[in-house]
């Protein structure tokens, strides 16, 4: 696995010497763009609309635009410097908190955590503490030039440590436009709905996900390059517009009854009934 990140954990006087690698991985088909005309990948030049002409690599700079058209222009000395010192610290951790307490709203990235040379004990006592104590660290990383808050858990016997938003990086839910302030459903409505949810509760296997899209694309693709004839997937069944919220409701109920034993679906049907 692929170390992105070499540094140390650091809580209280206790420092573990850690490698960082990518927990998760964007599997998106990724498409080109060509010419119509000759199948030619596209090139995206860059182009000074000013200068009208193309711009080398070393004539680019970074700037900071602070309103429309006016800009502070960093020096790359100072960005490389300023991403220095923020690299060269630990990741280290500031609180522990229970996990709980934490919106999965903040939630970013996850990466795995491996002990380097000489912080295998250290690393131990740390994950078992966590373990036995139910708690997770807040912790401060820069990672790729950018300063980051991250929660430290504990993931199949693993460190992880995943990255967070910061408070001011998270918009107000009360700025949602068109959100209704109080409950407009019946208890009937309401009864029903919670009946549909206990119907479709189940555990949770992540396994049975799949990326449907990217599976049809792929075996697209693999049929057009094999030169077969492509045949559409059957239409799923469309949706119907049902605007009476009862009417939907126990038409999904319907539809998620269990295909069992004639007793078993009768049960089911007195429960609607009777939480009706």
């Amino acid at each position: 696995m692929h170390t992105i990140w070499k540094g140390s954990i650091s809580f209280g006087l206790v420092n573990i010497p850690i490698k960082l690698h990518a927990a998760t991985e964007d599997k998106d088909v990724k498409l080109r763009t060509l010419h119509k005309e000759c199948n030619s990948p596209i090139k995206y030049e860059k182009v000074c609309p000013v200068c009208d002409r193309e711009v080398k690599s070393e004539e680019i700079v970074r700037a900071y635009e602070y309103t429309k058209g006016k800009f502070v222009v960093l020096d790359n000395e100072d960005l490389e410097k300023l991403k220095r010192e923020n690299e060269e610290k630990a990741v280290e951790i500031i609180d522990f908190v229970k996990m709980e307490e934490i919106d999965p709203i903040y939630y970013d990235r996850s990466y795995f955590m491996s002990p380097h040379e000489g912080g295998s004990k250290a690393y131990s006592l740390l994950r078992r503490a966590l373990q036995d104590s139910g708690k997770v660290g807040i912790a401060k990383i820069a990672i790729r030039s950018k300063e980051q808050l991250a929660v430290l858990r504990v993931y199949e016997n693993t460190l992880v440590m995943e990255t967070i938003h910061y408070p001011d990086e998270v918009r107000k839910a009360n700025d949602v436009p068109n959100v209704p302030e109080a409950d407009k459903v019946t208890d009937k409505e309401l009864a029903t709905a919670i009946l549909l949810i206990d119907q479709l509760t189940t555990d949770f296997v992540p396994e049975k996900y799949t990326d449907d899209y990217r599976t049809a694309l792929l075996e697209l693709i693999e049929a057009k390059r094999a030169g077969r004839e492509v045949v559409a997937p059957a239409a799923k069944e469309a949706p119907s517009n049902v605007t009476d919220l009862m009417a939907a409701l126990q038409a999904s109920i319907d539809r998620t009854k269990p295909k069992t034993k004639a007793g078993t679906r009768k049960k089911t049907g007195s429960r609607a009934k009777k939480q009706a």
